[in-house]
C-alpha cells in the first residue's frame, strides 16, 4: 500500500517570497501552502495564514525582511486546516472569510482539522501551539472592498470549486490575483471537498478579471501573463479530466476502485510529477465518484474516513 496520504513526504521545502508589485508578496515553498502579503499604511494584510503558529512566524520573518510593520489582518481563502490553523500566531486584530467559508468551519472545522493534521505531518510541525479552530471576526457575502490606503482589494467569494467557500484577492488596478485553491501550478488539485461541475464556470470568472500576476493555492508566483494563463489552463485540465473519467466510469457502472485505478493510470504520464498527486488522487477520485451520482455536497472528511478510504482504494 502507498503511504497514506503526505505522511512519507518529510523532506523540508525551498521557501520563496516573490516580489508582485510594491508592498505585495507571494510566500510559496514548492508546492506546499501559499500565502500573500500585501503592506498597507496601516499594517500588513496576509492571505491564507498556514497550518500552525510555528509556521506563521516564519512567514513573519519573510515579512520583516521588507517592512516593520505588523500584520494586523487575515483573509481566509476557505476553511481547510492547513490555510487558516496558522492564524493565532500573527497577532492579528481582524480576521476575514466569506459566510459559506464560516458555515462549513461550523459544519465540519474540527473534523477537517483531526483529518488534515493526520495527512501532513510535516505541515503541521508545532501543532500544540494551535488554540483551536480559527474563527473570522468579520464575514461578507459575495464581495466585499478592503482599501489599503489609496489601493483597493476586491475580496469575492467566487464560486464554488475547491469548496463551497472559495474566495480570492483581487487588485484591480495592480492586476493581481492572490487566486487561492481554485487555480494550483504544478501540483495536484485537492478536489476531495470541490464541486467539479461549478469548477469550469468559476475559472472562467477568473479569467475574466485579466490577472497579469498571480499567486495560485500551490506552486510558484504566477509573474507573467503567460504563466497566468498556463495555471488556469493546467488546473481546469486536470479537474475536468478527471471528473470526465470518473463519470464515463460510473456511467458504465464501474465501482469506485477500478473507476480510481483507471483514472491514475489515464493521468499519471501528464499530471503524475504534479506535487501531492498521489496523495490527492484517491480523495478526488472518491468525491468525483459521489458529484458524478448526485451528491451535490461534499461528504465530511474524518480521520477514520480518510483511513478507510485509503485502505479501501490503496490496500
Amino acid at each position: 500500500m502507498a503511504g497514506f496520504a503526505s505522511t512519507a513526504d518529510l523532506g523540508e521545502k525551498q521557501v520563496s517570497f516573490d516580489e508582485l508589485g510594491p508592498g505585495l508578496y507571494a510566500y510559496t515553498a514548492e508546492g506546499d501552502p501559499n500565502s500573500g502579503v500585501m503592506v498597507g499604511p496601516d499594517g500588513v494584510t496576509v492571505i491564507d495564514a498556514q497550518a500552525t503558529p510555528a509556521m506563521a512566524a516564519e512567514v513573519c520573518a519573510r515579512i520583516a525582511t521588507v517592512t516593520p510593520k505588523r500584520v494586523n489582518r487575515i483573509i481566509l481563502s476557505h476553511y481547510h486546516a492547513v490555510r487558516v490553523l496558522g492564524a493565532s500566531g500573527y497577532g492579528a486584530q481582524e480576521i476575514i472569510c466569506s459566510d459559506v467559508t464560516r458555515e462549513l468551519t461550523v459544519e465540519r472545522g474540527q473534523a477537517d482539522m483531526d483529518s488534515e493534521i493526520g495527512r501532513f505531518p510535516r505541515l503541521f510541525r508545532g501543532r500544540e501551539g494551535i488554540p483551536g479552530l480559527t474563527w473570522p471576526t468579520l464575514t461578507f457575502h459575495g464581495r466585499m472592498s478592503l482599501w489599503l490606503g489609496e489601493r483597493e482589494a476586491q475580496i469575492i467569494h467566487i464560486g464554488r470549486a475547491h469548496t463551497m467557500g472559495d474566495t480570492v484577492v483581487w487588485l484591480p488596478k495592480e492586476k493581481v490575483l492572490f487566486a487561492g485553491d481554485t487555480v494550483e501550478f504544478g501540483a495536484a488539485p485537492y478536489c476531495g471537498d470541490a464541486h467539479f461541475t461549478d469548477w469550469p464556470e468559476t475559472l472562467r470568472r477568473l479569467r475574466e478579471l485579466g490577472a497579469q500576476k498571480m499567486v495560485p493555492g500551490r506552486g510558484r508566483a504566477l509573474l507573467t501573463p503567460g504563466d497566468v494563463a498556463e495555471g488556469l489552463a493546467g488546473t481546469e485540465a486536470f479537474t475536468s479530466t478527471l471528473f470526465g473519467l470518473v463519470m464515463e466510469g460510473v456511467a458504465k457502472g464501474g465501482g469506485l476502485k477500478a473507476i480510481y485505478q483507471d483514472a491514475v493510470a489515464a493521468m499519471a504520464p501528464r499530471f503524475g510529477a504534479w506535487a501531492i498527486f498521489q496523495h490527492c488522487m484517491p480523495f478526488n477520485v472518491s468525491r468525483a465518484f459521489d458529484e458524478a451520482q448526485g451528491i451535490d455536497r461534499p461528504r465530511i472528511w474524518t480521520a477514520a474516513r480518510d483511513l478507510e478510504m485509503w485502505q479501501a482504494l490503496e490496500g
